[in-house]
């Protein structure tokens, strides 16, 4: 394995409420991992923000209490793998690493008027063919106008080449560097709504758009590459290659060994993301998706399809916080199951609006078909249809794309890969694979966000040979088949997609 005998990753996954430590030998064995959490700010309904400090303790504290539960040596770490929470927006000052501001999240929504300013003037198709995203306040771009804008002082010093915006992979890697350095990853980069997706370079005409200027931004380099090296840490050695940074989807994408054109995943957490890997093709969406970059290894740059349900898991919460259905998470799969099907009850859970590929933040949600006969099992099992009918949506957007772009029929999938908190619900994942009409396959490490870094990682430093070499580490937990009968598809669809017309219009 060379590297000195060194043969531990840490992958380091820096989520939006939490971060996660996680070691692991070169054959994917964990050895110890760790959680810690750090606080939400909600300074104004719609805005959320985080304290990079707080942001970097929780790291601090995670990395920590890994290596201590497993018992391991921090110095035989070959590598660091970081992946993070996209599109959360950083700003500080280069001298001394104090932020100016919190960085605002990815869930906020302060730039809303920002964007529908953009998009009155015409600016939308610009941003769109170059980047691939749409105008929303989820994107980086509008959170770094708003932060030179509405910050005294702050744009001064940008045009002075005296802050540093990152995203969170950025910031992490200047802060164990020991602010040495300034990069990011293409991943990260495609989502900040200033990188071209076809040159992979931070676009002039868009960054003057926005009046940002490119003195602020990071390195956009390759995922294969050494990013940083630790430095002036007092919870890991100094010279620790930090060798990969990925953003958490395309982490997953990666984890789950995702690396041919048509393979996809989808992450169950809080919500659903879906995507698919498009080789080195930009598949353009005409069906409210996104074209985003997934990866850059061996000189070739991999491109995804991406599509978002707002609610996921978070449904199964509010049944138990909002409804009082179940009291404990756990619950819902044994309630939803003792009963044979929804007897009609259709749960749209579009509680914050309904995402790909409708985009429709007016969307309520609904549960209809309700009778005398209903009760709460079939509500439990209706709200973990709706949750696999979104994703279905999704996947359907997803093959009209690929048809309208020659890259795939839409019967090319044959299988989709999932994952996150919720894809250990069997009952969802067998009705996820009988919507889809082929085999959705758990694997036997779900925590693929982190382990996807971990492998890029140790496919920079040489612990992995190969792309080859990772796939025949990857081992499968579980793999549910499509079992009804399309008759039964088809009548179920058309009742979900006749309420989900209704929950848009109410």
């Amino acid at each position: 394995m060379g590297n000195n005998g060194k043969n531990v990753i840490l992958a380091i996954d820096q989520g939006t409420t939490g971060s996660k430590a996680l070691l692991l030998d070169s054959e994917l064995s964990v050895l110890a991992e760790a959680s810690s959490e750090f606080p939400q700010h909600f300074p104004e309904p719609g805005q959320v923000e985080h304290e990079l400090g707080e942001i970097f303790q929780s790291v601090r504290d995670s990395v920590a209490a890994a290596l201590e539960a497993g018992g391991v040596d921090a110095a035989s770490i070959a590598a660091v793998g970081i992946t993070n929470q996209r599109e959360t927006t950083a700003i500080w000052r280069a001298e001394d690493g104090q932020p100016i501001h919190r960085a605002i999240v990815w869930q906020d929504r302060r730039t809303a008027a920002k964007c529908r300013e953009l998009k009155d003037a015409g600016r939308e198709a610009t941003f769109k063919k170059k980047t691939g995203l749409v105008l929303d306040p989820y994107f980086s771009g509008t959170k770094i106008a708003w932060l030179l804008d509405e910050i005294e002082g702050t744009r001064a010093l940008a045009e002075a080449g005296e802050l540093r915006f990152g995203t969170i992979d950025t910031y992490l890697c200047w802060k164990l560097s020991g602010g040495a350095a300034h990069v990011t990853d293409i991943s990260n980069a495609s989502r900040t709504l200033l990188m071209d997706l076809e040159t992979r370079e931070w676009d002039e005409e868009l960054l003057g758009i926005l009046g940002i200027p490119a003195s602020l931004l990071p390195e956009i380099r390759d995922n294969d590459s050494v990013f940083a090296q630790t430095s002036g840490l007092d919870f890991l050695p100094d010279g620790i290659p930090v060798a990969a940074l990925i953003g958490d989807q395309q982490s997953a994408l990666f984890g789950q060994t995702c690396f041919e054109p048509g393979e996809a995943k989808c992450t169950y957490g809080t919500g659903g993301f879906l995507m698919l890997n498009t080789g080195e093709n930009i598949v353009r969406s005409e069906s409210g998706l996104l074209s985003t970059a997934a990866w850059r290894t061996g000189g070739k740059t991999t491109y995804a399809l991406e599509g978002s349900a707002f609610i996921a898991g978070a449904i199964v919460q509010w049944l138990r916080d909002g409804l009082g259905l179940i009291s404990d998470s756990s619950e819902i799969e044994g309630l939803a199951r003792s009963v044979d099907d929804s007897a009609g009850v259709v749960f749209v859970p579009a509680l914050a609006g309904i995402g790909a590929p409708h985009w429709d933040p007016d969307a309520r949600g609904m549960i209809a078909g309700l009778t005398r006969g209903s009760t709460a099992a079939h509500i439990a099992r209706a709200a973990l249809e709706g949750v696999a009918f979104q994703i279905n949506d999704i996947l359907a957007a997803m093959r009209e794309d690929l048809g309208r772009a020659g890259s795939g029929s839409k019967d090319s999938l044959v299988e989709l890969k999932v994952d996150g908190g919720a894809s250990n619900n069997d009952l969802l994942m067998q009705f996820q694979a009988d919507l889809l009409g082929c085999d959705a396959v758990r694997p036997a490490i779900t925590s693929t966000t982190a382990l996807g870094a971990a492998l890029q990682a140790g496919l920079t430093v040489g612990i992995f040979d190969s792309l080859e070499d990772i796939r025949e580490t990857w081992r499968e937990d579980r793999r549910f088949s499509p079992g009804m009968k399309t008759s039964d598809v088809a009548k179920n669809t058309a009742r979900w997609e006749a309420a989900v017309r209704q929950a848009r219009t109410s």
